[in-house]
């Protein structure tokens, strides 16, 4: 096994909460720069956010030739070790909400999250910004398909690639299918900026968003006693949620690229013209259906929220904390008047830093919990 530098990764102290809070600024799933695509393309985990990092072209990442040919060569490691460094810069540079999440994490299982997090980021820089334009995504898209599939097979293209290898051969219970579907989701954005039926937009979210969870879980893992499979409908219950999320704290940002992402059934039922969204027009029809809209986002926190007792303990925390502090920016947009189109939602510092002790004590309940279900 790789070894690295650890960190204390002790689950709650005030400490602990001061440095999340002092920690270099960026932003997970949450005030990130919108692309051209819009402010849907950013997966999370959020949960996993877009920043920007060097291209999987770029001539700061150079491919490994011959650095793979004794996987045990002292090159190697040092390229696997310079790897890590890199996702681990990318997620804490530009993922600030996310990367500190993993900080409750014990260290192997964060690395390979930042691994994971990488990967995301350079999907969504390929179809952002292919090389010559729109006319060569597709050949690009099958490129990086193919070493996505490389990966799988323990090939490793650069040193950005390596660390996923790493985390595949030592998490073997990972499937490549959540990283293809979030291909599939990046490429919806280019397709369609409308969407008729919630069936539809839960399709673009599971592809963008609640394939993060299924990425991921193998790394988090599971309680004592309790299978993968009891985990996986909570993890996708939670990925859905911070996208609807995502979609209702950005309304007025993406009315003004033209792209909407509420339902059409849904305007429809309450009301409201898709000229009044472009247009910002806030009347009692369109605060009705944000209530509508936040309430099926918060029926999807409760859904993720049976699960978090079901996750190894060493996941609880952040994932605990990601689902209380994205709840908080729906009650934000209810204290802003429903008004997405002009008001920026989001949760301050200090709401952040009152919000951590209480995720910790639900987090210890939900160890009670785990330890209870042992017991029977």
């Amino acid at each position: 096994q790789l070894a690295m530098p650890g960190r204390s990764f002790a689950l709650f102290a005030s400490g602990a909460c001061l440095a999340l809070l002092a920690s270099p600024s960026g932003g997970m799933r949450s005030a990130v720069t919108p692309n051209a695509r819009g402010a849907r393309a950013r997966s999370s985990s959020a949960a996993l956010a877009m920043m920007e990092v060097p291209h999987h072209r770029s001539k700061a990442i150079e491919p490994l030739r011959t650095v793979e040919a004794d996987p045990r060569s002292a090159k190697r490691m040092q390229a696997l070790w310079d790897g890590y460094e890199v996702c681990r810069k990318i997620t804490a540079s530009y993922a600030k909400t996310f990367y500190l999440g993993t900080r409750f994490m014990d260290p192997d299982r964060a690395r390979s999250i930042w691994a994971v997090y990488a990967w995301c980021r350079r999907t969504d820089d390929i179809v952002d910004a292919p090389r010559g334009g729109l006319k060569y995504l597709h050949k690009e898209i099958a490129l990086w398909s193919q070493r996505l599939d490389d990966i799988w097979n323990g090939r490793a293209y650069d040193i950005v690639d390596l660390p996923l290898v790493d985390t595949v051969q030592r998490y073997p219970d990972m499937d490549i299918q959540p990283f293809k579907d979030m291909v599939e989701g990046m490429l919806m954005d280019l397709r369609q900026d409308r969407y008729a039926t919630f069936d539809d937009l839960y399709v673009y979210c599971y592809r963008v968003a609640g394939t993060v969870g299924l990425m991921t879980l193998p790394i988090m893992g599971t309680a004592e006693g309790v299978a993968h499979a009891e985990a996986v409908e909570p993890a996708l219950a939670l990925g859905i949620a911070l996208q609807l999320t995502n979609i209702l704290r950005d309304v007025g940002e993406d009315a003004r690229r033209g792209r909407i992402y509420l339902p059409q059934e849904d305007l429809d039922r309450f009301g409201v013209s898709e000229e009044q969204i472009l247009s910002g027009l806030l009347d009692e029809n369109y605060i009705q259906l944000m209530q509508f809209q936040i309430a099926r986002a918060r029926d999807y926190f409760d859904k993720s929220e049976d699960g978090i007792s079901k996750l190894h303990p060493s996941a609880r925390m952040p994932v605990r904390a990601s689902l209380d502090l994205y709840r908080k920016i729906l009650e934000r947009i209810e204290v802003n008047g429903y008004d997405n189109f002009r008001k920026r939602a989001y949760v301050s510092k200090l709401e952040k830093f009152l919000t951590l002790p209480s995720s910790y004590l639900k987090c210890l309940e939900a160890d009670k919990q785990a330890q209870e279900k042992v017991a029977k």
